[in-house]
């Protein structure tokens, strides 16, 4: 029973049994105690008689209702106040009269929609209870109201930031995934299809590096409004952090799944974005999904989504993949998640090695001993695996900065324990390295750090490297060469603008591409190109290495041509590198090791 309940049962007990002067003056005290508090109390008090007329309203009532007692008294509760089902609309308490006269034992509470008589809504707690004189017997009902208006308003907006994103005004990742195994609930139970769309946006990094986040977010909104117009109602985006962003087509099949994929990828390539001067053009790789019997979990339906967008992606990007489970392109992504696995266990197992592999002079001027350092990784039976096994993997998984840092702490950690003189020393860093400023950093701390002398480290960086960061990689050589440190660059020719680039670069050595050095001896377009490049080579002062040398026929073309190092099978296979792994003897000349 409420307080309000028993306060007004109070009332009608002092008014039944007190007579006399000194009683009424007792009851009104006790009527004064009363109104002071119904007017104080927090919650909108309504009292009515047994045939549902307003008798009463405090102050709160009243300034929630928008009326006054007088304006309210002897009207009927449904013209005073207009208490509606949230949904239904309909009256929630009815007939008053009637309820008083059928002598209820309990009050009712429940959440109503408040209407007052300008058609105002409110959402309030309400509350009903008769009133009962000291012989039980029924002489009206109180209602109480609490406006909870802006508790359910908070409710909702906190609802509505839990499930949506707080830039694009998506929902969020979370959401997306409850919709998601509804989802596969309604495929499993009612046979239908659905299809999951996953779109990651290409280039979106050039915006934020060149114009900073906050243009960033201010693209991702544009393109989340674009996006919301192109697809239905009934169809579900959400933005899956960063710049991507998933689409649940429902009960949609692959095929027209692809054309609205084909659509939102046209729209994102069509979109220009313009900040201080700049128009940016996007893409989009976007992976499909079939949702339908045997997807399997969440868990499942989301991986091959992802992966379809990967391969999307590494096909070339701005282009959509299906997901299929013969999918050769599928399969190599997977065996590439594998092999990260299988380097970040490399790594806590200390299980890579370094390996090294002669290069031998040309010229019967220079007795020098060249070698190139290979990276090499154990198995869990300490079997050898060979770096284009994983390499690749860390290249795409952005693990290659962890292997470069690896390889020049351990070859500079060799070669500092090494007593005898040392000659040049070329160490092989990956694109991702050299775009990496925080790399710089650890490689200029390590050559503090040990005995190393920076006039004997010659860096070795990839044609394709070079040209894909074109502006970092000269910072990075020029920053280096600074402290002392020469830089050679490996595979040159394989590239379509090699010789426009080369002229811009501060390198010290060319390492001309195997795949000419090979067949230079059958195919004269290859022996012309390993030719010019030497010939480049010579008017800029470099000094040119061959790879791939694999027989003496190859041997004594180089020659010929006048290239200065070779380096191959024919010359010697790899062999495990330490610190002792060169001879005094070899030792007495300049040394010049590669390491990949």
């Amino acid at each position: 029973m409420s307080f309000v309940n028993i306060f007004f049962q109070s009332l009608a007990y002092f008014q039944k049994m007190m007579g006399g002067r000194k009683a009424q003056e007792a009851f009104f005290l006790e009527h004064q105690r009363a109104q002071v508090t119904l007017e104080s109390i927090g919650d909108a008090v309504i009292t009515v008689n047994c045939r549902g007329q307003v008798d009463y309203l405090n102050p709160l009532a009243e300034e929630l209702i928008d009326t006054t007692a007088t304006q309210a008294r002897g009207k009927s509760l449904e013209e005073v106040a207009c208490l509606l089902n949230e949904e239904s609309y309909s009256h929630v308490i009815g007939d008053i009269a009637t309820w008083l006269a059928e002598d209820p034992v309990e009050g009712r509470s429940c959440t109503a929609l408040l209407r007052d008589g300008q058609n105002r809504e409110l959402i309030v707690q309400t509350s009903i209870a008769p009133l009962r004189d000291t012989q039980n017997r029924i002489f009206g009902a109180v209602l109480v109201l609490r406006d909870i208006s802006p508790l359910r308003a908070l409710a909702s907006q906190l609802s509505h930031q839990a499930t949506h994103d707080a830039l694009t005004g998506l929902i969020n990742r979370r959401e997306f995934e409850v919709r998601l195994r509804k989802a596969l609930d309604d495929v499993r139970q009612n046979d239908t299809c659905h299809v999951l769309c996953y779109l990651d946006l290409d280039q979106f990094k050039v915006v934020n590096d060149t114009c900073g986040h906050l243009a960033g977010d201010k693209l991702l909104r544009q393109l989340a409004t674009l996006l919301q117009d192109k697809i239905r109602e009934s169809d579900c985006l959400a933005r899956l952090g960063g710049d991507e962003f998933g689409v649940l087509l429902l009960g949609c099949d692959l095929a027209h799944a692809r054309k609205v994929a084909e659509s939102l990828r046209i729209l994102i390539r069509n979109f220009r974005f313009n900040c201080k001067g700049n128009t940016f053009p996007l893409g989009a790789s976007i992976g499909l999904v079939a949702i339908a019997q045997g997807s399997g979990g969440l868990e499942e339906v989301l991986s091959a989504a992802d992966t379809a967008c990967y391969v999307a992606k590494a096909q070339g990007r701005n282009r959509i993949h299906v997901y299929c489970l013969d999918d050769h392109s599928i399969e190599r992504h997977y065996g590439e998640m594998q092999w990260v696995t299988r380097i970040q266990q490399a790594f806590e197992g200390s299980r890579f090695m370094l390996y090294h592999q002669p290069i031998h002079a040309l010229n019967g001027e220079e007795h020098i001993r060249h070698c190139e350092l290979l990276l090499r990784m154990k198995s869990e039976d300490e079997s050898l695996i060979p770096p284009m096994a994983f390499i690749p993997a860390a290249e795409r998984y952005r693990l290659m900065p962890a292997l470069d840092r690896w390889v020049i702490s351990n070859a500079f950690l060799s070669l500092g324990e090494c007593s005898v003189e040392q000659g040049l020393i070329g160490i092989n860093l990956s694109g991702q390295s050299i775009s990496d400023e925080l790399f710089l950093n650890f490689v200029i701390e390590q050559l503090h750090q040990t005995s190393v002398n920076p006039e004997v480290i010659c860096f070795e960086i990839t044609e394709t490297a070079a040209i894909a960061n074109f502006n970092g990689a000269i910072r990075f050589i020029r920053k280096l060469k600074e402290m002392g440190c020469r830089f050679a660059l490996d595979d040159f020719g394989s590239g379509l603008s090699s010789f426009n680039y080369l002229k811009n670069l501060p390198v010290d050595y060319l390492k001309i591409d195997g795949s000419f050095v090979k067949e230079m001896v059958d195919d004269p377009v290859d022996h012309a190109m390993v030719e010019a490049i030497h010939k480049v080579g010579k008017v800029m002062g470099l000094k040119t290495i061959a790879e791939f040398v694999e027989n003496e026929a190859v041997f004594e073309k180089l020659r010929l041509v006048g290239v200065d190092y070779a380096q191959g099978f024919a010359i010697g296979r790899p062999q495990p590198f330490s610190r002792m792994s060169m001879t005094d003897k070899e030792q007495k000349g300049k040394s010049i090791i590669f390491v990949r």
